[in-house]
Formats: C-alpha cells, sequence, structure tokens
C-alpha cells in the first residue's frame, strides 16, 4: 500500500508504502538494489537477510540497507507479517565507502534498544550515522506521557518523519495531534507524518495513556 511519495532538500525522490507477506511466503529473490532502503516492522516477524548475513525481526525491528546492498524479506513464520518500507535517493553523488566507514548496513530489533527515560516519558536512540545517502540520518523512538507536548513548535533544515505505534502496552493505542505550520492535525496508530524542512511544527499526546512514535532526520 502506497503511503507518500516526493521529493525533499535532500532527496530527488522518497517514497513510503506498507507490504504484508503471508505466511512462507517472500516477493521476490535477494537482489541488489541502488537506492537506500529502511524497513520498520508493524506486526510479526520479518527474515532479513543483508550482504549475506540474515537476522528475524520482530515488532519495532528496523534494517538499514545502503546503495547497492544485496537484501531480501521473508515471512517464515506461520502468521502474516507487516513493514513499512522506505526507500530515497539523494541528490548528491551516492557515497558508498562513507556509509561503510560509518558502519554499514544494520538489523536491529526492538529490545537491543535501551530505554532512557525522562520527566517526558522516554526515548530509544536507534542510530544517528551517515550513511551512503545522507550526511546525517538519526532515528529514535519517543514515547509521551498523557496529555503533555514534546516540546514547543520548532524547526530545523532536516526534514523529519514520523510514525505512530503502539506504546509497550499493546492495549493502549497512541493517538496525537501535530502542529504543522500553525495547523494541528489528528494522528493514530499507522499515521505517517512527514514533516519538510525548516517547517514549524510539535506534537502532543491526546490520548489516554502513553504515546509512542518513531522519529527520524534525514540530510
Amino acid at each position: 500500500m502506497k503511503i507518500l511519495e516526493g521529493t525533499t532538500p535532500s532527496f530527488k525522490t522518497f517514497k513510503v508504502h506498507a507490504t504484508t507477506l503471508h505466511p512462507h511466503s517472500s516477493l521476490k529473490p535477494i537482489h541488489r538494489q541502488e537506492n537506500e532502503e529502511l524497513v520498520i516492522i508493524k506486526e510479526g516477524e520479518l527474515t532479513v537477510t543483508i550482504e549475506g548475513k540474515t537476522k528475524k525481526l520482530g515488532a519495532g525491528g528496523v534494517a538499514l540497507m545502503l546503495a547497492g546492498d544485496e537484501r531480501g524479506f521473508e515471512n517464515t513464520s506461520d502468521a502474516n507479517v507487516t513493514y513499512y518500507v522506505f526507500q530515497y535517493e539523494s541528490y548528491l553523488p551516492v557515497d558508498k565507502e562513507r556509509g561503510k566507514k560509518a558502519g554499514a548496513s544494520l538489523m536491529l530489533n526492538w529490545e537491543e534498544i535501551a530505554f532512557k527515560q525522562h520527566d517526558k516519558g522516554g526515548r530509544r536512540d536507534f542510530f544517528n550515522l551517515p550513511t551512503s545517502m545522507a550526511t546525517r540520518f538519526e532515528m529514535h523512538v519517543t514515547t509521551l506521557n498523557e496529555g503533555l507536548m514534546s516540546h514547543p513548535p520548532h524547526t530545523h533544515k532536516a526534514a523529519e518523519i514520523l510514525l505512530l505505534i503502539n506504546s509497550q502496552n499493546d492495549e493502549i493505542s497512541s493517538k496525537a495531534q501535530e502542529t504543522i505550520d500553525g495547523t494541528w492535525h489528528d494522528a493514530k496508530v499507522g499515521d505517517v507524518i512527514f514533516l519538510q524542512s525548516n517547517v514549524p511544527h510539535g506534537i502532543r499526546n491526546t490520548g489516554k495513556g502513553t504515546c509512542t512514535y518513531f522519529a527520524f532526520q534525514f540530510e
């Protein structure tokens, strides 16, 4: 399912879609792509292979594949798996060596990332590094306590994506409102919020219990 497609100051193409794989199936054989690709697991378990290394990723798991790296996705479980796919290509020339020096492609499960509590909730820092197509790509997950705003409306050069997910307690469904250039927008689990470079924005928790969302900036 296509979610969005467009451009940013740093990327000539930026696409987001969601895919559901049925049990014991795959979309295509292991292959190479010249774009970068980020995968976030919504539900189920996805078996990901990057450059010959294979790992099972559960809900909240993340895979980052740099340009030109061999990749493949397979559902080896007995239940459906749904995941988000972010694909992008930079205006600047691809720098594969820069990406390799920063740590190359990666696969991380939710439970591998430490939760750092603070007065508004807490966060998990997944990565902050240069890649083959970005001079900086930072990704974290914020948990925001009931009734709170993460910060006053602000701007920054990097474009940003927010993706609302279920809180750690699956009985709580995240709900929020995002202000974008002075207009408030409702958001629920599964919604993707795109924030263009230098546009004023801020998010507040409007649901019961905590609100949890992925946030990533890229430039």
